[in-house]
């Protein structure tokens, strides 16, 4: 089972696969050590990243968020700011307080190796953390791989999951499973999964935990609408969110209608997102950071745009968002280190198009088939960050993400649920084009876009 508070986790950008994982990863790897006998002996710390983190690492701030981890800082609680002053600092005195208090000598440009030249056989995200005695010998190593979507395991250990140990009431491992258990219940898709959830934890803290996405989702949206400035990273990229805003509403109050209607506020707030990601600030992972506009956009179209939305269509739209992530990290991937951006816009894409048509009346055939159209259009889709920043295309890709879902959802509430491509069929042929795809269009900045854009 993957449960809703694994799906949706509330971190900083610019990447849950290059950000957010790390971090969790060298905490975890210090939180043990920390436990052993042999963690007075700590001198130094030594920091290795393979494959597409070593390519875009320094694009996606993967060092920044490594000491982060090994000072104890984690993503869902870490200021912003206070992590930049925090790096700042380490860089410049060359210095580590662990977790606890010790104090080591660490300087992140020579403790920590962007090794390109290898690729780990399980995850093209890869870490291996060492700790060295006074004397430079390593006495303790892990390797760590980051899954995507904030997704973490240690070498050796199968996929992470909520669930480890306890026995959800109504398993599913294929959308086809899934209808039928709704069918058999009588239920629909958010109602089943609420059932599950409420096997982990009590019905009031799952509750909260929704209320507390929807509402960390809609004001990361705020926040970048009245942000100012160029983007970090060196393209100099200008944030557009807050000017696209004050057109829309310069239009509005002289009683101009947008021209393309409800579809260019969708753009303006999956751009908002995304360049709130850029920047290094408090996003939703929906289901990674790359793609984290998608999910918030096509809400926030629901609750400012739909008739008769309500705080309980809000935790309706993300329970069944979930499942549909949930069906794709389960039977495909969510990394783009792994499959390319269709499994990050698309996914997001698909998650949204059922939480919508399942908020606006759509039967659960019908959500499912809005999700199959997420997919389906999103087929093939490249990672190809421009610089190894989550830039360009990627704040682009979320406005269109979020528009065809919303333009999924449309045509699947138009028809009876009836389709020829199944979910489950379109979730394996992402599976089997990732597989397939070349490796360099897999976030390595090494094609592609990323290859044909001067990076200044």
């Amino acid at each position: 089972m993957i449960s809703i508070f694994d799906l949706f986790k509330i971190g900083i950008g610019p990447s849950s696969s290059h950000t957010v994982g790390p971090m969790k990863a060298a905490g975890a790897f210090l939180a043990g050590l920390a436990a052993d006998s042999r963690y007075p002996w700590v001198a130094g710390i030594g920091v290795r990243l393979y494959g597409s983190l070593a390519f875009t690492g320094r694009g996606h701030c993967t060092d920044k968020a490594v000491t982060l981890g090994l000072a104890g800082y984690a993503p869902d609680t870490v200021d912003p700011d206070e992590a930049e002053r925090f790096w700042q600092a380490a860089r410049e005195g060359r210095r580590l307080r662990l977790s606890g208090g010790r104090e080591i000598g660490f300087d992140p440009a020579r403790d920590i190796v962007f090794d390109a030249s290898t690729t780990l056989p399980r995850h093209s995200n890869a870490l291996r953390f060492s700790a060295r005695d006074p004397s430079g010998q390593p006495f303790a190593e892990e390797t760590w791989y980051s899954l995507g979507g904030g997704f973490i395991a240690r070498e050796g250990e199968g996929e992470p999951g909520a669930a480890a140990g306890c026995t959800e009431p109504f398993p599913f491992r294929s959308a086809e499973a899934l209808l039928a258990m709704c069918r058999e219940r009588r239920c629909s898709i958010a109602g089943l999964v609420l059932e599950n959830e409420t096997a982990l934890r009590p019905r009031a803290e799952i509750e909260r935990h929704l209320e507390r996405v929807a509402d960390a989702m809609l004001s990361c949206i705020d926040r970048g609408m009245a942000a100012e400035g160029v983007l970090p990273g060196g393209l100099a990229v200008r944030r557009r969110a807050r000017a696209l805003r004050e057109r829309l509403e310069a239009g509005a109050a002289g009683g101009a209608s947008p021209e393309h209607g409800a579809m260019e506020y969708v753009s303006l707030y999956a751009i908002a997102v995304n360049e709130e990601n850029a920047a290094g600030r408090r996003v939703v992972t929906a289901p990674t950071n790359g793609g984290a506009g998608v999910v918030p956009a096509v809400l926030r179209y629901y609750r400012d745009h739909c008739p008769g939305a309500s705080r309980e269509g809000q935790a309706t739209f993300l329970l069944v968002a979930a499942a549909i992530g949930a069906l794709c990290k389960m039977n495909a991937s969510i990394s783009a280190a792994e499959v390319g951006c269709q499994g990050e816009i698309g996914v997001a894409c698909a998650m949204a198009a059922a939480g919508l048509a399942a908020v606006l009346g759509g039967t659960n055939e019908q959500a499912e088939n809005a999700a199959e159209m997420g997919i389906e259009h999103h087929l093939g889709m490249t990672c190809d960050p421009v610089g190894g920043l989550v830039q360009i295309p990627c704040i682009e890709r979320n406005a269109f993400g979020a528009v065809k879902a919303i333009n999924a959802a449309a045509l699947a509430l138009r028809g009876d649920g009836e389709h020829h491509v199944s979910l489950d069929q379109a979730i394996a042929t992402m599976r089997d084009t990732g597989r397939d795809m070349q490796a360099k269009y897999k976030e390595t900045a090494l094609g592609g876009l990323a290859v044909n854009v001067p990076n200044c």
